[in-house]
Order: C-alpha cells, then sequence, then structure tokens
C-alpha cells in the first residue's frame, strides 16, 4: 500500500533537496545530507541525571533501567551507607553514547544543599530524574527550580512504593489500593505547585517491580518530551518489559533503514556495472554489521537476554528457546545472500510504492532497492522474536 508521509528521519524538505542536487550535480552530492542524518543517530550523545536525597534508591533505579542486577560487573554501587561522592557515568549496555550518571545525595554533610546545585553543574545534563523516599521536602523543591531554571525538564519518582503498600497490609489498614496512591501522587503534585512548578510529572514505582505500578508508564512517557534522535536513543535503552516498547524501537529502526538504502544506492550508482549482476555485493559486510545492531538494539543478543532474564526472573535459555530467526546467533553473508536472492525480483515494484520521492532518484533494481526490503525483512523477523521473547519473560503484553 503506498503512504504518502515521508520519513521523520528526512524532512521533506531533505528529501527535495536531495533529489535536486542528485539531478543537478550527480548522485554524490547527496553523501553529505545522508552521512550527517545517520551518524545523528548513531553518535548523539545523551546524558540522564539521576538526583535526589541520599538513599533514595537512585543506584537501584539506574541499574534496573540498565536490565544489571547489583551484582552484576558494571552496576551501580547500592547499600545502606552514603556510595557516591561524585557523579558517577554509567554507559547504556549497547548504546555507548547514552549514559545515566548518578548523582552524590543532596543535603548531606559532604553536599549541603547552598552548594550542591554550583557543584553538580546541572547545565550539563540533558534530563534529570529526582528520586524520593519519602514525604517532599526543600530539597526536592530546590532540585525541580534549578532545572527549570536551566530550561530543561526533569520527572519526580517516588521509590519504594511497594514498603508503603506493605506497611499498609502490616497495619492491617483496609485501602483501595488505586485511591491511596492517587492520593500519594497528588500529594506531590500539590507540593511542586505550591513552590511554583504547575504540572511536574510524578511516577510512583517500585524499582523491583518494572511491570507494576508506574514504571510501565515512566517508560512510555519519557520519550514523548524529547527531541527525535534523543527519543531515539532513550528508546533503545529500555529493556523490553513490554511489546509497545519492541514496537517502538521497531519504528525507529524501520526510519534508519530508509538512511540506509539511500546510501547504499548512492554508492552502488557509482559501481554500475556491479549492480546489475549484484547490487548488493560491495555491501554485504556492512549489512551483517547492521542487523547485528537490529539485534542489539532489539535485545536479541546474548547480554540483553540475559540481563531481561534477571529481570523476569526466568531462565535465560526460556528467552532463547523461542528465538526463531537464522539471523539471530552466528551472522554470515549466506544468510543474506540468501534472503536477497529470493526476493530481489520483488523489491522495486514495492519500494517504488511505498517511497516515491527516493523511487524517482534510482532505478529499479538498484542496491537502493535491494537493500531496502532486505532490512525491511530482516527487521520484521527479529521484531517478531523480540516480541515473543517479551511474551516468554513476563506472559503478558
Amino acid at each position: 500500500m503506498a503512504q504518502s508521509s515521508n520519513p521523520s528521519f528526512f524532512t521533506e524538505e531533505e528529501l527535495n533537496k536531495l533529489k535536486t542536487d542528485c539531478k543537478t550535480d550527480g548522485l554524490e552530492a547527496g553523501t553529505f545530507l545522508i552521512q550527517k542524518n545517520s551518524y545523528s543517530l548513531d553518535s548523539t550523545e545523551f546524558n540522564i541525571a539521576v538526583t535526589g536525597e541520599s538513599g533514595a534508591g537512585k543506584s537501584t533505579f539506574i541499574n534496573t533501567v540498565r536490565g544489571f542486577q547489583s551484582d552484576d560487573k558494571g552496576a551501580a554501587k547500592t547499600g545502606t551507607t552514603l556510595t557516591t561522592m561524585e557523579p558517577i557515568g554509567y554507559k547504556h549496555p549497547n548504546l555507548p553514547y547514552v549514559y545515566l550518571w548518578e548523582l552524590p545525595g543532596i543535603g548531606t554533610k559532604h553536599f549541603p544543599a547552598d552548594k550542591y546545585l554550583k557543584k553538580m553543574e546541572f547545565k550539563r545534563y540533558d534530563f534529570f530524574i529526582i528520586i524520593s523516599q519519602s514525604r517532599f521536602t526543600e530539597n526536592d523543591a530546590k532540585l525541580a527550580k534549578e532545572i527549570k531554571r536551566l530550561g530543561k525538564n526533569f520527572y519526580f519518582i517516588r521509590s519504594k512504593i511497594d514498603g508503603d503498600l506493605q506497611t499498609f497490609e502490616m497495619e492491617d489498614r483496609k485501602v483501595n489500593t488505586a485511591e491511596e496512591l492517587d492520593k500519594i501522587r497528588n500529594y506531590y503534585v500539590d507540593s511542586f505547585k505550591e513552590e511554583g512548578i504547575a504540572s511536574p510529572t510524578v511516577f510512583l514505582i517500585s524499582n523491583f517491580k518494572v511491570n507494576e505500578l508506574d514504571f510501565p508508564a515512566l517508560n512510555k512517557s519519557l520519550p514523548d518530551i524529547l527531541e527525535n534522535s534523543e527519543k531515539a536513543v532513550y528508546i533503545f535503552c529500555l529493556p523490553n518489559t513490554r511489546l509497545e516498547i519492541v514496537e517502538k524501537k521497531r519504528k525507529f529502526l524501520k526510519e534508519q533503514i530508509h538512511v540506509l538504502a539511500t546510501r547504499s544506492g548512492l554508492m552502488g550508482s557509482a559501481r554500475p556495472q556491479t549492480v546489475l549482476t549484484n547490487p548488493i555485493s560491495h555491501d554485504i559486510t556492512a549489512l551483517m554489521g547492521v542487523i547485528v545492531d537490529f539485534c542489539k538494539c532489539l535485545g536479541l543478543d546474548d547480554a540483553s537476554l540475559q540481563r531481561l532474564a534477571n529481570i523476569a526472573g526466568k531462565p535465560v535459555e526460556d528467552l532463547k528457546a523461542v528465538v526463531k530467526t537464522p539471523l539471530v546467533g552466528e551472522k554470515n553473508a549466506e544468510v543474506i545472500i540468501r534472503m536477497h536472492t529470493l526476493r530481489i525480483n520483488s523489491t522495486a515494484e514495492a519500494v517504488l510504492d511505498f517511497i516515491p520521492i527516493i523511487g524517482t532518484i534510482f532505478g529499479a533494481g538498484s542496491s537502493f532497492f535491494v537493500t531496502y526490503r532486505l532490512l525491511s525483512d530482516a527487521l520484521d523477523e527479529l521484531t517478531e522474536d523480540a516480541q515473543r521473547v517479551v511474551k516468554a519473560a513476563f506472559g503478558t503484553d
């Protein structure tokens, strides 16, 4: 089915410029734009600062969103005593440009509130998460006001909510859990409003229950306020705890395919004789690398599956057992070539219908069409496996 909308990785203006430049100055003229857009997704550095008072659960939160357990190599140190004396950046395991920064606790003797904000250099971070384990404090207000003064955004997280609910049970208090959670959430919202911060976003979570309370809503909401490239970066940070996370990853990878296929088309056009015999012969190694990256982004590599198994409390073998595509595991050129041979004849017509603007730049049968179709098919297979893994891990959507 033909679609009129353009992929958001290219603006309509950029697509039109690409078309014009290729017609007037040759195909090489569009290379810079394609490489620039591809690089911007691959190398966007995004720094998330996790702050709040000491003991609020900052380290555990960072470990949870990265899919780590406290005793894993590279995990943030957790404990009941002060463990962080300076900002520590933790790389996402699959995305080297994503950092979650654990900041020391505000309001301790080492970091009194009046000196904390200056020492922590808030301007260096892109987004903030304030974590609290208690009632709203003056320190919470100071953190939020400084973040807003810098023109940046934050989420407020009330951690250890499962402890509150357990207290109600121990006291034999008969409460409506949903109503009680709303009361707690509204308390923080109202407290921020009294400090002049309207409409704060508040989440009530347990760091050990990623599919309960507000943790799913947190994962879903954070990317919506970010710029497109930053949104993609953050989404790929998320462990696959729900099917909707897998779908968001698929959409962003689909957009990247347009960039990769267009670049392949330009390269192929510079080798017309090669394209006539085998449109992707010069791109086999690169395509293998792309598919490996897709596997990592969709959480299908061994390390990601192990982290998800840890979160779900399931044997990793149970998750690996539902992965069916030969694209996961040992990557080899034979798989890619076999896919290419079976599908090349039907590629041109399908892509012409799907992307009419790009279709006017490259002729039918070019490297663009083959690369686009091959990577699209690979992405579909990998997405199906990622969805099966989520169901195997959690038994729900």
